[in-house]
């Protein structure tokens, strides 16, 4: 139903997490890959933009910034692409305070 994919940063930072947090996030991916409708639990939309998070469930709270390419809606999106949720914001922070100089 929906085309992943998983940007060379993100599946860096997946794959320096534990094997537990891993083995969540493919299984979470799997099921986003083929359900319309996912739990926001999940997938939660960022407030004021058009980027939504993938939430992890661990000892800790991964995040990873998910990007609809194709529908503003998450639901009705068919193509989903991943990024490393740290480095997107220090992206966005950087490209801020560039435009704010």
């Amino acid at each position: 139903m929906r085309e992943i994919t998983l940007t060379p940063e993100c599946l860096e930072f997946i794959d320096n997490q534990n094997e537990r947090i891993s083995t969540k996030f493919f299984q979470i991916i799997e099921v986003i890959g083929e359900v319309k409708i996912v739990h926001s639990n999940f997938v939660k939309k960022l407030l004021n933009t058009q980027f939504y998070e993938l939430r992890i469930k661990a000892k800790n709270k991964i995040r990873v910034i998910m990007i609809a390419i194709d529908h503003l809606n998450f639901a009705e999106c068919t193509k989903v692409v991943y990024k490393d949720y740290k480095k997107a914001i220090k992206k966005s922070e950087k490209i801020l305070i560039d435009y704010l100089k």
